[in-house]
């Protein structure tokens, strides 16, 4: 597992994980994507214009998602989108966008794969989110600025999105030869490489992004950010 060659698969490849795993991770994700499609459905019927700010925010984790740098054997390193994507819509819907991404990625691209899929969207699509957003709530009330705020909600999540790979993978890896903790302690390092300044740069482009966005206000195409 840990010799000096590179997987070049998006998140945790396809037939990485053994069967309980893959069902396990899926059975968890399941209810937030439920509970996600009846969100953005809900969301898009008090607003249409809100289609516009959710197919922006796929976009988004669609195209920084696909910017990989191999880290380990089995999943890779990138940025995720996820951040800025929970501040403007609220955790519960980047579970539909983010799985939905991760499947045409796995299709489409061969990154990632549909027994790992459930495994991605949790660690991307629901724990990251779901941090994102309340490091930015956090922040906001304790007076930090709307940019400072932004960049840490998305440095944050895309951390939080490999600090639950690392455990997923070392919870499914642990065995006689490597312990639970050995593996978590690897994984963690060897990701924290490739993966720190990853998130900075995330937070930066986030904060430039959501201004930009921000400039619309008055159009109706962000009208205000979501609760959960």
């Amino acid at each position: 597992m840990f010799l000096p060659r590179y997987a070049n698969a998006m998140h945790i490849m396809e037939g990485y994980l053994s069967p309980f795993w893959a069902v396990f991770w899926t059975i968890v994700s399941l209810p937030f994507v439920i509970i996600g499609f009846r969100k953005i459905s809900k969301m898009v019927k008090e607003d249409p214009n809100k289609k516009i700010i959710i197919g922006l925010m796929a976009a988004f984790v669609f195209v920084l998602s696909a910017l990989k740098l191999p880290s380990v054997t089995g999943s890779s390193s990138h940025p995720t989108g996820i951040g800025l994507g929970a501040v403007l819509l609220g955790p519960i819907p980047m579970s539909v966008i983010g799985v939905i991404v991760l499947l045409f990625q796995a299709l489409l691209l061969a990154h990632g794969g549909l027994t790992t899929l459930g495994a991605n969207t949790f660690s991307m699509a629901i724990a990251g989110p779901f941090v994102a957003f309340g490091i930015y709530k956090l922040t906001g009330r304790s007076g930090a600025s709307k940019g400072f705020s932004i960049f840490l909600a998305a440095a944050l999540g895309n951390l939080i999105t490999y600090m639950v790979t690392a455990l997923q993978l070392s919870i499914a890896h642990a065995g006689a030869s490597e312990s639970f903790m050995q593996l978590l302690v690897k994984f963690l390092s060897i990701f924290a490489i490739t993966q720190i300044p990853l998130a900075i740069a995330e937070g930066i482009l986030s904060v430039i992004l959501y201004n930009l966005i921000s400039e619309y206000r008055k159009e109706g195409v962000l009208a205000h950010e979501n609760q959960i």
